[in-house]
């Protein structure tokens, strides 16, 4: 397999066919490092930037297949079945400790056991960029930002006239990808509006074992509706009110190597609200408020039911979320820049489940009249870019919870700008994670809950060329997690319920390369080395243990792209994922089965040729095409060689 790896990449570099577009490290501006714009040369924080150009020459993928394409991300289920749920893992960190805002907002799913956000419910054709901030973030951003913040940033209008755009797209699994979208500013009003629509007859998502000769393909459909309004009834006061929608249906399986027939699922997704931005002299505040909705639900039909024990089943899950923020920047004259803020958050949710099964009837209900909390937090941060190339952020949030009371984090980071070339920064920050409603109120929850809490250490170096031809940066990190949120049986009693037990500690390196080949042609690579053990007390027995599950400890990744006479780009990349290890459940022994998943190598081709200066462009989206045989998740079937073609037209 290595053999195989150099002499694909050997080929590739001799011919410059290297893929997605190069980050400007040291002078992309960005809002997610402070929630204001600055540069990344005047902050110490690590981020990574996928721009519009990048997102574009995505083709026929999903959110989760280019945020996976990304140094330091992982997603398990990525390269699975089109509707399999996402499992995300930055730095290798549990999936519920990296927080998913939209413009800046956090958002949640407040039915869920982890209530982290489904990223099934955005649609590429939504975003505009994405800000990738590792590290713990919680000063600024609050809850589950233990491992970082992934910032989606949707698209708004472009310039003083009306811009639009739709495109087709067809591929393997019959997945019909479509989008319009139309944009602009006039008579003081600025609107923007897009719809994107994707069907697939997908793939059967479970292994067959050979236990049933009759499979069926898992078949996917999704609806993405955004649009946004701005004005400013007064000057330096802007209002922009917006709205998102999603919905997904579905049919999934039972699980590992189990498949079922007529197992589907339906979810919906709204989120409403509005930013409100008043600016004078050297102040700038912010009035946000979101309101997000979810509403699942999941019908197992009585008739070809396969998992062995439940004839019938159906649940329904749904969570509502207010939340909103006050936020204050004001930048001085001599360097310093003050920001802070308040916010609050309550959540509620309604569940219900029915089955017919192996053991008689059986029904729960939660209403939302218990499952419920409320959050608010008070924050503040100081930012000083000194002359000299020195720049520190401070910062501290005391966040109280309506269970479990107050809890303070803090985040200081000093980095060096030298020569306008060299940047050294180091940051020490801690993080939290609110227990979900699931945890704090079920039958198995514990209202006694604390909150898992993280404290990350981090250091690096980053060199950007003169003339700024190549750049590269070398991260390495450590992070503690205590009281995590652990789901505990007493073998005595025969109970089961949510307690704080274990401790997590993480670490690991990072390294990232672009360099500028020429005009027209670019590369980027990186390599990724993550290491992690559980500290736990099971049975009155302290042990640790590996348990990275379906996070390879190394991974890298190669890509770039040349652009032929104008028209023609051709962009590629490989991604090397190294051994992992991996559990699940086994239905037929009734017992926990841990097994270890190959290392496997992917080889993407993207094509795009452009007409009527630029108007139109067709492409042709090739994945992996060496039909490597692979496993994301045990008991789960992935895509072989997969490939779509469609067509862009801007106006």
């Amino acid at each position: 397999m290595k053999r195989k790896f150099f002499v694909l990449a050997a080929v590739m570099i001799s011919n410059q066919l290297w893929s997605q577009q190069d980050t400007t490290l040291l002078n992309e501006a960005v809002v997610t490092a402070n929630r204001y714009p600055v540069r990344t040369s005047l902050t110490g924080k690590v981020l990574t930037v996928i721009t519009s150009e990048q997102l574009e020459r995505s083709g026929g993928r999903d959110l989760s297949q280019v945020l996976t394409e990304q140094a330091g991300i992982s997603i398990a289920g990525a390269n699975s079945n089109i509707g399999k749920e996402k499992s995300m893992y930055l730095r290798g960190g549990n999936g519920s400790h990296t927080l998913i805002t939209i413009d800046g907002i956090p958002v949640y799913d407040p039915s869920g056991i982890g209530g982290n956000f489904d990223i099934r419910n955005l649609s590429l054709a939504q975003i505009e960029r994405i800000e990738i901030l590792k590290g713990s973030q919680s000063t600024l951003y609050g809850s589950d930002a233990i491992n970082g913040v992934i910032n989606i940033i949707t698209r708004k209008a472009r310039g003083q006239k009306t811009n639009g755009s739709t495109g087709i797209s067809y591929g393997s699994f019959g997945t019909w990808r479509a989008q319009a979208g139309i944009n602009g500013r006039g008579a003081g009003l600025e609107y923007n509006s897009s719809y994107s629509f994707t069907d697939s007859k997908g793939m059967n998502e479970a292994v067959n074992k050979g236990s049933y000769p009759v499979t069926d393909r898992d078949h996917y459909r999704q609806h993405n509706f955004q649009a946004g309004l701005g004005f400013a009834p007064v000057k330096g006061l802007t209002i922009k009110p917006f709205i998102r929608y999603s919905a997904i249906e579905g049919a999934i399986d039972q699980g590992a190597f189990t498949d079922e027939l007529d197992f589907t699922y339906r979810q919906k997704s709204w989120q409403a609200g509005v930013r409100n931005e008043l600016k004078w002299k050297q102040h700038v505040l912010t009035l946000l408020y979101n309101y997000n909705s979810v509403d699942r639900r999941y019908t197992d039909d009585s008739v070809k039911s396969r998992n062995g024990f439940d004839s019938w089943s159906a649940g329904r899950y749904m969570g509502n979320e207010h939340f909103a923020d006050l936020f204050w920047v004001m930048k001085t004259k001599k360097q310093l820049t003050f920001s802070g803020g308040i916010d609050f958050r309550a959540s509620v949710t309604d569940q219900s489940f029915q089955s017919i099964g192996f053991f008689g009837p059986y029904s729960n209900r939660y209403s939302k009249d218990s499952l419920r909390q409320q959050q608010g937090a008070v924050y503040a941060a100081v930012n000083w870019n000194a002359p000299s190339g020195f720049n520190f952020e401070a910062g501290s949030r005391l966040n109280l919870h309506s269970e479990y009371g107050p809890f303070p984090v803090f985040s200081l980071n000093p980095s060096w700008l030298l020569n306008k070339n060299i940047k050294i920064y180091a940051n020490l920050s801690s993080a939290y994670r609110t227990p979900s409603l699931y945890q704090l109120f079920s039958e198995y929850g514990n209202s006694k809950l604390k909150p898992e809490a993280g404290v990350t250490t981090e250091a690096g170096l980053q060199y950007n060329s003169p003339g700024h031809q190549w750049t590269a940066r070398v991260t390495g990190f450590n992070r503690q997690v205590k009281d995590i949120i652990f789901f505990y049986y007493n073998s005595s009693t025969f109970q089961s319920q949510y307690i704080n037990q274990d401790r997590q500690h993480d670490y690991g390196l990072e390294f990232e390369f672009s360099r500028r080949i020429s005009k027209n042609s670019e590369l980027k690579a990186f390599y990724n080395r993550v290491d992690g053990r559980i500290h736990t007390n099971s049975a009155g027995k302290d042990t640790s243990y590996n348990n990275l599950l379906r996070r390879p400890r190394s991974f890298a990744g190669i890509q770039g792209n040349i652009l032929i006479g104008n028209y023609l780009l051709l962009n590629s990349s490989l991604q090397w994922y190294g051994k992992s290890k991996d559990a699940y459940f086994d239905n037929s022994s009734f017992s926990t089965v841990y097994t270890t998943l190959k290392a496997y190598i992917l080889w993407n081709l993207y094509a795009e040729y452009a007409l009527q200066h630029a108007r139109i462009k067709l492409f042709a989206d090739l994945r992996n095409i060496t039909d490597s045989h692979y496993t994301e998740i045990s008991g789960f079937n992935t895509a072989g060689f997969n490939a779509a073609a469609g067509f862009r037209f801007h106006f």
